[in-house]
């Protein structure tokens, strides 16, 4: 009998050491970003830690950003996630004494239906400025611009409706030409009507003086460098300083 009860729980512990494996496989896709596959495991750690972060204390007497996007957000294939555009806004909040916390909450390969399915998750806290920079994966993949159109506004409803005193900032996005030019120019074009359409504020394209520019992005030409988020930080800056002033 004592020997039939060790080769049982010799069988459930590789019963349970299975299962866990495969949670961790089902996790390790629903994490994949984009990029190449060198830097994947780093995004995905990255990911998770932001993933951990994103809910802030009720009892916290600061007042908290909530940067909601994808790659770009997340700072995918930097060394350190301090070189984000995020980090560096916390940065220049800290050295104003300005009495905010920035949340990066960006998901690399996230989308604007992906956004749209975790926001309830992320706005169980409460947000003060809620900066929304997503749609660049959607125009990469060539979705429908109606459903991209559609999950934008669906988000902005949502925190409308679930925190009136939230300010949103919507970031544009543009596409390199190669994807045709009458899809280049409606989605680029989808933001500024959906930023009118709410009256939310808006930064017309958050790569602004980064997009293009070989020396400002990594090998993949789509996410920034390290300098290129400096630059990215300042352009959010010009839209975010003024709310946060006051």
């Amino acid at each position: 009998m004592p020997q039939n009860k060790h080769l049982h729980l010799n069988s459930a512990a590789s019963h349970t050491a299975k299962i866990i494996k495969f949670c961790y496989f089902i996790l390790a896709v629903l994490l994949m970003g984009c990029g190449n596959e060198k830097s994947s495991e780093k995004t995905k750690e990255q990911n998770s830690d932001r993933e951990d972060t994103t809910v802030v204390s009720e009892n916290s007497k600061t007042k908290t950003i909530l940067c909601f996007g994808d790659s770009i957000t997340a700072g995918y294939g930097l060394d350190d996630s301090n070189e984000a555009y995020p980090a560096l806004l916390q940065k220049k909040i800290d050295s104003m004494e300005l009495n905010y916390t920035v949340i990066n909450s960006g998901l690399s390969g996230e989308t604007t239906a992906g956004g749209r399915s975790r926001l309830s998750w992320v706005m169980k806290q409460k947000v003060d400025v809620f900066l929304l920079e997503l749609g660049g994966n959607d125009g990469l993949r060539g979705i429908p611009l109606t459903e991209t159109r559609a999950n934008l506004k669906a988000i902005i409803e949502t925190v409308q409706t679930q925190s009136p005193g939230t300010r949103i900032i919507l970031a544009g996005m543009e596409l390199p030409p190669n994807m045709g030019k009458d899809y280049t120019t409606e989605f680029r074009e989808l933001f500024a009507e959906i930023a009118s359409q709410y009256d939310v504020a808006f930064i017309p394209f958050i790569l602004k003086d980064v997009g293009g520019i070989k020396a400002l992005n990594q090998n993949d030409g789509i996410h920034p460098t390290a300098e290129g988020h400096q630059i990215v930080a300042n352009t959010v800056w010009e839209v975010l300083r003024p709310m946060i002033s006051e």
